[in-house]
């Protein structure tokens, strides 16, 4: 079975046999769907109200959310679909002043797992308003490393790709037991895994059509374009064709990345995330296998989020 390749750990291993055949159909097939990416595309784009948006599904996250919005309106981000799932803490006090300055807008969204299903609504309801829409989460940090800004990264893409995956780095522990909340998540936790997830979130360009229906859309983690009834493939952050569970990465050096905190520090993990599910699958975040597995693999300091932390702090400290 297979891990990893020289640069992606793999989020589930695979056969030797079933990846080589992947890889052949892969490299068979992107020359085709690069003809059709560059020639089947929208003509006629109107200026948007917002360039890049993001859309997330929280519960219980009112101790982050300040800093999450604080750090993406820094790096580019325009504005932010957020959609209530159940949460019974301070949140709505933490959002008013960004809902009352038009940052934020709020959708109460009290359906179990509903996280594919807010994504469809999320397009469906705004995506008239925004060029861009990151499906992320509230442990998830969208970090430019090659330029300054998300708009910058985008730009290129936006003509004729429907879809840009940016990989996940994970983020440990960094050996916190019991931390001060009112720290900051990216300075805190520096130590991750030594190679990108083959898997992450996605940009969706609204100039395309959404389909949740496509089988291939069923899942967070992947999602096809749709113009003129043609399915077409995301690319992945390199510009490259990703099919059939293949990604191309030509070497480490990200143009960007998404610091996944998947566990923070162990008694962050302990109280919450072991307390519930995922937005999509209840099951399987229980235990702390989840979080042994996952801290157990961090081995590399990772300080790209650090560019951002003085105008970062200077932004927290203006609202306190």
């Amino acid at each position: 079975m297979i891990k990893e390749n020289r640069y992606l750990i793999f989020d589930r291993p695979i056969n030797e046999f079933r990846y080589l055949i992947k890889k052949t159909a892969s490299l068979v097939m992107t020359p085709y769907y690069k003809l059709l990416l560059n020639f089947i595309h929208p003509r006629n784009k109107k200026e948007k109200k917002f360039y890049v948006s993001i859309c997330a599904i929280f519960r219980d996250e009112g101790k982050y959310l300040k800093e999450w919005i604080e750090f993406h309106k820094i790096v580019g981000i325009d504005h932010f679909y957020l959609y209530n799932n159940f949460s019974e803490d301070e949140y709505e006090e933490i959002l008013t002043p960004y809902i009352n300055n038009g940052e934020v807008t709020l959708i109460d969204w009290p359906i179990p797992q509903g996280q594919m299903e807010a994504y469809k609504d999320c397009v469906e309801r705004f995506g008239s308003e925004t060029q861009w829409i990151a499906f992320i989460d509230l442990d998830e940090y969208i970090i430019p490393n090659k330029m300054d800004t998300v708009r910058e990264f985008l730009m290129p893409f936006e003509k004729n790709r429907p879809v840009v995956i940016v990989y996940w780095k994970y983020m440990g522990s960094s050996g916190i037991i019991n931390r001060d909340v009112n720290g900051l998540i990216t300075e805190d936790f520096i130590i991750g895994w030594k190679k990108y997830a083959n898997i992450g979130k996605y940009f969706f360009n609204t100039s395309y059509e959404y389909d949740q229906n496509y089988k291939k859309n069923q899942y967070m983690h992947l999602m096809w374009g749709k113009h003129r009834r043609t399915m077409l493939p995301p690319v992945n952050c390199f510009n490259k064709e990703c099919l059939y569970g293949i990604h191309p990465v030509p070497n480490e050096d990200m143009p960007i990345q998404i610091n996944h905190y998947v566990v923070k520090s162990y008694n962050e993990y302990v109280e919450k995330k072991s307390k519930r599910g995922g937005g999509v699958h209840a099951e399987g975040f229980h235990t702390l296998d989840y979080f042994w597995y996952h801290d157990m693999k961090c081995q590399r300091v990772d300080y790209h989020a650090y560019k951002y932390l003085i105008k970062l702090k200077g932004k927290i400290n203006h609202h306190e």
